[in-house]
């Protein structure tokens, strides 16, 4: 058993929970506000434990499943080996489904931040679609230049992000309203939930990084588990302070003006200046144009990855361009067509993800514990609850978010 000393235990756990936190927390972070004014500051914070705990269960249930497996092996890998060729075809449907959608849904927010700085700052009206493709031609190219370039630039890009949120958050802090979260009008109504369950669970979608932590760390159950939670209790403090700057300085009753002007993340920006100075308008404009950015890289890399391996184009100039069109134009052409679908793009990533990233590591738990009955090195928390009651919470996502797209819930308009 290899031994580590305090420094590197600390920065191992360090290393993994900020995998964990990054690949979680990022745009999506950004309609919670939006989709959460039906329910409003109180049953949002509810939500949000919910969906932490929902969420993180499921990443510990494919941490013991993934630890039968040799380091290095995916995702897609032990479905394949564990639940068969159907489910294996059905999660990968749903991993393009998600990529896809999450693409398209940075696409439409990137225009709209953008559109909203040059309209604050050069009082410039540009068109979001034009604003859009701009965006997204610009990060496009990042990806299609090299993986190291989207390294590089994403760390950039996180630093400045973290700077911006911090300086931003602080100021909508200062400036809250905090009669404007509690009473009254404010009150908020439990029947919203049901619209933005799939939202937050794609705001703790971080699933398919469980392989990359156990390839990192090793096959030492304890400590990824620790950064399992660490981390997405990182998450969940950054969600909360967010949601209680949003709603501290924005009334609820704003929020239908926001909805009914698109719903984007520029439309959030452009309500929040009113109540905010200009050095801090400018930091939470920079902020959410990074979040945006940052999460357009990380999951257009990945589905450009994923669609090279599929389509079998190699790691040239030629190969990379065809990767390129068929990963980037659907999601760029869906953007110039539908330039506000930012918030539904979201929760159609969340009806998806409740596939791969819940009920798939509850099935795969339930194979893994029926072939494995002798006790491993990790068990994940909750005994023989966990099962069922991730399988319950997957397909509540999937039933909710259907209903609400037919609008046979409620919808805060």
């Amino acid at each position: 058993m290899i031994r580590y000393t305090f420094g590197e235990t600390f920065q191992r756990h360090l290393g993994g929970s900020m995998m964990v936190a990054g690949t979680a927390i990022g745009a999506g972070m950004l309609g919670l506000p939006m989709i959460s004014a039906g329910m409003w500051y109180g049953w949002s914070a509810v939500l949000l434990f919910v969906s932490w705990f929902c969420m993180l269960r499921a990443s510990q249930a494919l941490l013991e499943v993934n630890l039968h497996f040799e380091r290095g092996h995916s995702l897609h890998t032990m479905v394949r080996e564990t639940l068969g060729p159907v489910w294996s075809a059905v999660n990968g449907l749903s991993v393009a489904f998600v990529l896809y959608t999450l693409v398209y849904a940075y696409v439409s927010g990137g225009g709209s931040v953008v559109a909203q700085s040059l309209a604050s700052t050069f009082h410039i009206e540009a068109p979001r679609t034009l604003a859009s493709l701009i965006f997204s031609l610009l990060l496009t190219g990042c990806v299609w230049w090299s993986s190291k370039a989207v390294d590089r630039f994403s760390i950039v890009m996180m630093g400045g992000m973290v700077i911006t949120f911090l300086l931003s958050i602080g100021g909508m802090i200062d400036r809250a309203q905090w009669s404007n979260l509690f009473g009254g009008e404010n009150g908020g109504e439990a029947v919203f939930i049901f619209g933005a369950v799939s939202t937050y669970l794609t705001s703790f979608c971080f699933h398919a990084s469980v392989p990359s932590l156990i390839k990192y760390l090793g096959k030492d159950g304890r400590t990824i588990n620790a950064c399992l939670r660490n981390g997405t209790l990182v998450a969940l403090a950054c969600y909360f302070v967010w949601i209680t700057a949003a709603d501290g300085i924005i009334p609820r009753a704003e929020f239908r003006n926001i909805i009914a002007a698109g719903g984007n993340v520029g439309d959030l920006v452009a309500a929040s200046g009113s109540a905010l100075s200009g050095l801090i308008l400018k930091m939470l404009e920079t902020f959410s144009l990074l979040a945006v950015a940052t999460s357009f890289l990380g999951a257009g890399l990945g589905l450009f990855d994923y669609m090279a391996d599929l389509c079998g184009f190699d790691d040239s100039r030629l190969g990379r361009t065809k990767t390129m069109l068929i990963t980037f134009v659907p999601p760029m052409i869906c953007g110039i067509i539908w330039p506000n679908g930012f918030l539904p793009a979201i929760g159609w990533a969340g009806l998806a993800a409740s596939v791969w990233s819940v009920i798939v590591p509850a099935l795969l738990l339930r194979a893994c514990r029926r072939a494995h009955e002798e006790e491993t090195s990790y068990r994940t928390p909750g005994g023989a609850t966990t099962v069922p009651m991730l399988l319950v919470y997957g397909i509540a996502v999937a039933i909710f978010h259907t209903l609400f797209v037919f609008d046979l819930l409620p919808m805060y308009r």
